[in-house]
C-alpha cells in the first residue's frame, strides 16, 4: 500500500520520502494524504489517488508513522463500511495494508483536486459545524472535473474501480 504524503504531514509524522513512486498496480492501495487546519484543529485528508474518494479524520495525537497508519486504516475501515464499501476495504485494501510504503506526492492534478476538497471540507467544518465524517460524506458527492470518466463524483469513481480491477 502506498501513502503519498505532503511535506507538511511528513514533518508531523517524522517521515521524509525521497522519491515519488509509480502508480500502485492495485488502485485501491494507492492513497494520498495531507494535513490541514480548520478552527485551530488539525485534520488529515486521505484520498484515493485514482478516484479521489476521500476520508477526513482528526489529526491530533498523530505524531509518528505507525500511529498515522493505524489511525488512517481505522478511519478508512469505519467510513468505508458505513458508506457501503466494506467489500472493497476487505478484498482490495486489507491484503495490501500489511506493507505500507510512503511516497512523495507527485501527481499534480490529484494535489489540485485535494486542495479543492479540503476547501470544501473546511467550509463544512468551520461554517457548518459538521463532523469529519459528515465532511467526508459531502466531499465524496462533490463534482470534480478530473473525474470525467466516472460521472465526476469521487464516490461513483471509487465504486467503478471495482469493475476495472476485479
Amino acid at each position: 500500500m502506498i501513502f503519498r504524503i505532503s511535506q507538511k504531514l511528513g514533518k508531523k509524522i517524522k517521515v521524509a520520502p525521497s522519491k515519488a513512486l509509480p502508480e500502485h498496480k492495485n488502485p485501491f492501495a494507492d492513497w494520498s494524504a495531507h494535513l490541514f487546519t480548520a478552527n485551530r484543529a488539525q485534520y488529515i485528508i486521505i484520498t484515493n489517488t485514482k478516484s479521489l474518494y476521500s476520508i477526513i479524520m482528526h489529526g491530533q495525537r498523530i505524531t509518528d508513522d505507525g500511529t498515522f497508519i493505524d489511525r488512517a486504516l481505522s478511519a478508512m475501515r469505519e467510513f468505508m463500511k458505513s458508506d457501503g464499501f466494506q467489500f472493497q476495504y476487505d478484498r482490495f485494501i486489507v491484503p495490501e495494508a500489511h506493507t505500507v510504503i510512503f511516497s512523495k506526492r507527485a501527481i499534480r492534478p490529484v494535489i489540485g483536486s485535494m486542495n479543492e476538497l479540503i476547501f470544501e471540507a473546511k467550509m463544512g467544518l468551520i461554517e457548518g459545524g459538521i463532523s469529519p465524517y459528515e465532511a467526508s460524506k459531502e466531499i465524496n458527492d462533490t463534482i470534480i472535473s478530473m473525474l470525467a470518466d466516472y460521472s465526476h463524483h469521487p464516490k461513483e469513481a471509487f465504486m467503478a474501480m471495482k469493475n476495472d480491477f476485479s
